[in-house]
């Protein structure tokens, strides 16, 4: 079972940094996935920090998000 994405903060350096439901805190390294679509839309610091947490995982405008899957399993603890 996956836990929900309750509040992300972006950083200067295209890292996400996630706090879960059940307390835990990772960070997330989006620098990879900006080459490809549709994350290449959010490669502009002003777009990347538009960033938020709904439906359990992370959003920008544009309805482009990531899968919470890839978030968790992709991301260290902070």
């Amino acid at each position: 079972m996956m836990v929900d994405v309750v509040k992300v903060i972006p950083q200067a350096d295209f890292r996400l940094d996630l706090f879960y439901a059940n307390g835990e805190q990772r960070r997330f390294d989006m620098r990879p996935l900006l080459k490809m679509k549709p994350w290449n839309r959010v490669a502009a610091p002003e777009v990347f920090n538009m960033v938020r947490a709904e439906y359990g995982t992370v959003v920008w405008p544009g309805e482009i998000d990531i899968a919470p899957e890839t978030l968790y399993d992709d991301s260290v603890p902070i």
